[in-house]
C-alpha cells in the first residue's frame, strides 16, 4: 500500500503543476496584433501633406505680364538715324520650365529725325534656370517695327535674364535686335518688372 501511495503521490503532483502551468498560461493576455495606429489609419485615408519643394514648384502653364523702360537705338547707313526712350510692355505664357511664348508692344519719341510709333512682335522664349529665383531666356521671333519715315518687318532675337524678387513678382533686363538688315539695325535694351499669374 506505501508502495503505491509514493507513485500516486507523484503522479497527483504533476497532474497539480501541470494544471497550475496551464490555468497560469490561461490568465496571461495574449498578444493581439496591434491595430493600425490612428496616424497611420489617417495617413491611409488622407492626401499625403505636400513637401516643400513641390509648395515651391510652379504650375503650367503660366500666363504673366510686363512693362519695361526700352532705350531703343536705330543705326542707319543710309538714311536718318535716332535714339530714344520708351515704354514696352509685354505678355506671355511659360509652358514649362524650359520654353515659352512672349509677345512685346512698344512705343517712344526720339532725340533726332526719326520717331518711334510702335512696335509689335511674337517670339518663341527658350529659358535656362540656374536656380528657382534667377533664369536666363533668349528670344527669337518677328517684329514689325514702324517709324514716322516708314515701316518694316523682319526677324528679331534677344537675350536677358529674370531674378524673383517676390512669389509671383521679377525684375529682368534684355537687349532685342528687333531689325537686323545690311544698312542699318534696330536694337532696344530694356529693363522692367514682370507679374506672374
Amino acid at each position: 500500500m506505501k508502495l503505491l501511495a509514493v507513485p500516486a503521490a507523484a503522479l497527483m503532483a504533476g497532474t497539480f503543476i501541470s494544471s497550475a502551468q496551464a490555468q497560469q498560461t490561461q490568465t496571461q493576455p495574449q498578444a493581439q496584433p496591434q491595430a493600425p495606429t490612428q496616424q497611420h489609419t489617417q495617413t491611409q485615408g488622407q492626401a499625403q501633406p505636400r513637401t516643400q519643394q513641390q509648395v515651391h514648384m510652379p504650375m503650367y502653364p503660366q500666363g504673366y505680364i510686363g512693362a519695361d523702360a526700352m532705350f531703343w537705338d536705330l543705326s542707319n547707313d543710309v538714311g536718318p538715324s535716332g535714339d530714344s526712350a520708351g515704354l514696352r510692355l509685354r505678355g506671355g505664357a511659360q509652358f514649362n520650365e524650359f520654353f515659352g511664348l512672349e509677345a512685346h508692344l512698344g512705343t517712344g519719341g526720339s532725340d533726332g529725325p526719326v520717331e518711334l510709333d510702335h512696335l509689335v512682335g511674337a517670339y518663341g522664349k527658350g529659358i535656362l534656370p540656374l536656380s528657382d529665383e534667377f533664369r536666363l531666356y533668349g528670344l527669337a521671333g518677328i517684329t514689325e517695327v514702324d517709324f514716322d519715315v516708314g515701316r518694316e518687318d523682319g526677324f528679331s532675337y534677344g537675350a536677358g535674364a529674370e531674378f524673383d524678387i517676390a512669389p509671383n513678382f521679377s525684375v529682368g533686363a534684355d537687349y532685342m535686335r528687333y531689325l537686323d538688315r545690311s544698312d542699318h539695325t534696330f536694337d532696344a535694351a530694356s529693363v522692367g518688372l514682370r507679374f506672374r499669374f
